[in-house]
C-alpha cells in the first residue's frame, strides 16, 4: 500500500506570539527547528520498518520549506526530489494577518473571532488589493492573476483551492512512487483530510493537527485511506495537540 505523510511544520515565530499567520512568510523559532528534527529522527526510524517515501511536496511559506529540509536531513534524505506549490499554503487570515489573537478578540469580541477562526465557512475580513499584505505584492505569486490568489479564506475556500493539487500532483506521485510526504500547515492538511476520509464539515473544524508530529497514512490503490496513526506516542500526540488549541484560544495570551 502507499505511504503518505503528512507533517505540519514545526512552531514558527509567530505561533509563538500567538499571532494570526496566514499567508505571512515568518520563519521557525527555535521550537519549531526542534521538531523539525525530531520529525524527521522518527521518519527515520520508521524508514527502517519500511516507510517507503520517495518524494515532497511542500507550500511556498518558509516555516513548511524549512521542516521539509531540516526533516530530510534527519532522515538522511536531502535528495528526495521536492515540489513546492502555492495551494498547500496555510489558510488567508486576511485582514487578520499579523494581529495578535487575544488584542484581536478584546476589539472585535470573543465570538465574532471565533466564528472567523474556527467556522467552515466564514472567512475573516478581506484585505484591499492595495494592502501590502496582499499576495499579489509577493514575489512568489508574480506569475498568478491577482484574481486567482485570496484576500481572504475560511477553510471550504482551502478545501476548493487544495484538492485540485491534491488530483494533479500528489495522487499521481503516489501511484509512480508509492510513497509521498506532505509538509504544509495546520488548515492544507486538514483539508486533505478530509477530502481523503469523507470528514464532515461540523467534525473538520474540530480536528487538530500537532506541529512537529508525522500523521502516517496508508492508502490503497485507489487511494482510499485504509490506516492511519501519528508517528508518536498517543499521550505526546494528545499533549501537542492540546498546545495547537490553546493556540486557537484567542483569549489566550500565548
Amino acid at each position: 500500500m502507499p505511504d503518505l505523510v503528512f507533517l505540519r511544520h514545526g512552531e514558527s515565530t509567530w505561533n509563538a506570539e500567538n499571532r494570526f499567520t496566514g499567508w505571512t512568510d515568518v520563519d521557525l523559532s527555535p521550537q519549531g527547528e526542534a521538531e523539525a528534527k525530531a520529525a524527521g529522527h522518527r521518519m527515520a526510524q520508521e524508514l527502517e520498518g519500511g516507510l517507503h517515501l520517495e518524494a515532497v511536496h511542500t507550500s511556498v511559506l518558509t516555516r513548511a520549506v524549512r521542516t521539509a529540509n531540516l526533516a530530510l536531513d534527519e532522515m538522511g534524505r536531502s535528495w528526495l526530489p521536492v515540489r513546492r506549490h502555492w495551494r498547500l499554503n496555510e489558510r488567508h487570515y486576511g485582514a487578520l494577518q499579523g494581529l495578535n489573537k487575544r488584542e484581536t478578540s478584546a476589539e472585535f469580541g470573543e465570538d465574532q473571532v471565533k466564528a472567523w477562526r474556527r467556522s467552515y465557512d466564514v472567512p475573516p475580513p478581506a484585505l484591499e488589493l492595495s494592502d501590502p499584505r496582499h499576495p499579489s505584492h509577493d514575489p512568489r505569486y508574480r506569475d498568478l492573476p491577482a484574481s486567482a490568489l485570496p484576500a481572504t479564506e475560511c477553510l471550504a475556500d482551502v478545501v476548493r483551492r487544495m484538492v485540485p493539487y491534491w488530483e494533479d500532483a500528489i495522487a499521481p506521485d503516489l501511484r509512480v512512487f508509492g510513497g509521498v510526504l506532505v509538509v504544509a500547515h495546520g488548515n492544507s492538511i486538514r483539508a486533505a483530510v478530509k477530502y481523503l476520509k469523507g470528514v464532515s464539515d461540523a467534525e473538520i473544524v474540530g480536528l487538530e493537527v500537532p506541529t512537529g508530529i508525522p500523521w502516517l497514512l496508508r492508502v490503497d490503490d485507489d487511494l482510499s485511506v485504509v490506516e492511519d496513526r501519528f508517528l508518536a506516542d498517543p499521550a505526546e500526540v494528545a499533549a501537542a495537540a492540546q498546545a495547537v488549541a490553546r493556540q486557537a484560544d484567542v483569549t489566550s495570551g500565548r
